[in-house]
C-alpha cells in the first residue's frame, strides 16, 4: 500500500507553507504522472507534463476545501483531480500515434522477445486508447492504481453501479480488442 502524507504536513500545506506543499508534490507526483501518462499515452511528454502540472495547480487551489480526517484519502482526492484533467485533455484532442514502448525487463531477453513484448504492450496501449475517456479512467484507477470501487465512484463523481458497469464494459472491450490482435497473427 502506498504511503499517505502526514496529517501535520497536510495541515501546513493547507495553510500555504511552501515546504509542506513541496513535500506533497514529492509524495504524489509519481502517482499523478503514472496515471496521466497511461491515460494520455501517445500524446507526448510535454502534454503529460502540462496535465500533471495543471493537476497540482488545481490541488493547491482546492486544498483549503479538502476535509482533513474525512472519508477520502489525499491520494484518492489528488488522483481524482488528475483523472478529470486527463479526461478533459482527451476530450479536447484526438489521440496521437502509438508511442514507442520499451520494457526494461525485456533488456535481458533476446531481440525477438523484446520485439514480442513491445508488440504486446503496444497492443494493450492501443486498446486502452480506444476506450472512451470515462471507461479508460475507471479501468486505470482500478487496475493500475488499485483504487477500490467506492474510491473510484468518489473520484469520478459517479454511482457505484456505474463504476461496475464501466469496468465491465472496459474489460469486455479490451478482451475483444486483444483477442482480435491475438487471432490476427
Amino acid at each position: 500500500m502506498e504511503q499517505e502524507i502526514d496529517e501535520v504536513v497536510l495541515r501546513r500545506a493547507i495553510r500555504g507553507e511552501e515546504a509542506a506543499a513541496r513535500a506533497m508534490v514529492v509524495m504524489y507526483q509519481g502517482r499523478v504522472f503514472a496515471l496521466v501518462a497511461r491515460m494520455l499515452a501517445g500524446r507526448g511528454k510535454a502534454t503529460i507534463e502540462d496535465v500533471a502540472q495543471d493537476t497540482f495547480l488545481h490541488v493547491f487551489r482546492q486544498l483549503p476545501r479538502f476535509e482533513v480526517g474525512g472519508a477520502a484519502k489525499v491520494s484518492t482526492w489528488i488522483l481524482t483531480i488528475a483523472a478529470r484533467r486527463a479526461i478533459d485533455e482527451l476530450r479536447r484532442k484526438r489521440p496521437a500515434l502509438v508511442a514507442d514502448v520499451a520494457d526494461t525487463r525485456a533488456d535481458r531477453a533476446g531481440a525477438d522477445e523484446r520485439a514480442r513484448r513491445r508488440e504486446i504492450v503496444g497492443a494493450i496501449e492501443a486498446a486502452l486508447r480506444e476506450l472512451s475517456p470515462e471507461l479508460r479512467a475507471a479501468f486505470l484507477l482500478r487496475e493500475y492504481h488499485g483504487l477500490e470501487y467506492v474510491e473510484i465512484a468518489e473520484a469520478l463523481g459517479i454511482d457505484l453501479g456505474t463504476v461496475k458497469s464501466r469496468l465491465s464494459r472496459a474489460r469486455a472491450a479490451l478482451r475483444e480488442r486483444l483477442a482480435e490482435v491475438h487471432d490476427g497473427r
